[in-house]
């Protein structure tokens, strides 16, 4: 059985996700879209070494900096990793909150064509004579939808869906979907869900807690090894607004502060997604304890195994 623990960043899932894979002997694989980069750590809050131990992972420090990736590549690595794990258990564990990948297993995606490099140079000339603004505002035409999912104005993101578009005359989002989304009869999907304030509470003590464990530093090392601001995987919350530190833009208090605006508003948008998903079975974290959660998902897990 296939089980996916979801929840908006800060929600909790880790420790949640340990114990379920520790009960039933199995791995967990990572459904987060920045976990998968080395080097980025305390910033996309991956588990810890410790945590490592404990339970075998996948999609985790696999991809070095300047690699590209998405939710397609995503859904190819996680179908092999999901037929080795199952060589060895009967359950599998999906953990993380990025919307494109968790959809990606609960209904994969159509194939789409690969990058067309014209029209990448067309993409990137026009970024450079009027800026990405002008990209986002096309995509807000032609693909509204995609937008929605899409954690700000991620430059990579924006210039592959107006590639399909252009390829294909379809928007980019049509190959996401097709008709409603529903698992199927082995596969459940089980969310962590906070009062909204409490979460901000959460969110706001954990980025305290990345600048304490040294963010700044990690950003640093990063570009002092010759990694480019301007990679996809450092386009996301957390790097930006350091980089922007580092440049001297920001004060650091300033950067701390736009880092917890801008991850609660990321957590609002994944709240916002999730709810279309009639299919989640809602766990009330700030009211169970990890032990409570975990036998309420190992109850469908158990009778159907019956």
């Amino acid at each position: 059985m296939r089980i996916i623990i979801l929840g908006p960043t800060a929600s909790g899932k880790t420790e949640l996700s340990l114990q379920l894979a520790e009960e039933l002997g199995t791995a967990i694989i990572s459904a987060d879209s920045r976990q998968c980069y080395k080097h980025t750590d305390i910033g996309t809050a991956k588990p810890s070494f410790r945590e490592l131990e404990r339970v075998q992972h996948y999609n985790i420090s696999l991809l070095e900096l300047k690699e590209d990736d998405n939710a397609m590549s995503f859904q190819r690595r996680a179908k092999k990793w999901e037929e080795e794990v199952q060589k060895k258990s009967d359950h599998v564990i999906y953990v993380g909150g990025s919307t494109l990948h968790i959809q990606s297993l609960i209904q994969p995606f159509n194939e789409m064509p690969e990058a067309d490099e014209e029209n990448i140079k067309k993409l990137e000339k026009r970024i450079e004579e009027e800026g990405l603004e002008s990209l986002y505002d096309m995509v807000k035409e032609v693909d509204p939808e995609y937008l929605e999912k899409m954690d700000g104005m991620n430059r990579q993101r924006i210039i592959r869906a107006l590639d399909v578009w252009m390829q294909t005359g379809q928007p980019f989002s049509s190959f996401h979907h097709r008709g409603e989304i529903q698992p199927d009869e082995n596969t459940v999907v089980f969310g962590l869900k906070w009062p909204r304030q409490k979460l901000y509470d959460r969110i706001n003590r954990r980025v305290d807690q990345m600048m304490e464990h040294g963010l700044v530093d990690e950003v640093k090392a990063i570009l002092g090894e010759g990694h480019s601001k301007e990679l996809q995987s450092l386009n996301t919350v957390g790097y930006q607004e350091i980089i922007k530190y580092l440049d001297g833009e920001w004060s650091l208090e300033k950067a701390k502060e736009k880092i917890k605006t801008s991850t609660r508003r990321y957590a609002k948008r994944q709240i916002t997604w999730y709810k279309r998903w009639d299919f989640v079975q809602w766990l009330n974290a700030d009211e169970m304890s990890v032990e409570d959660m975990k036998e309420e998902v190992l109850t469908p897990v158990f009778s159907k195994r019956s």
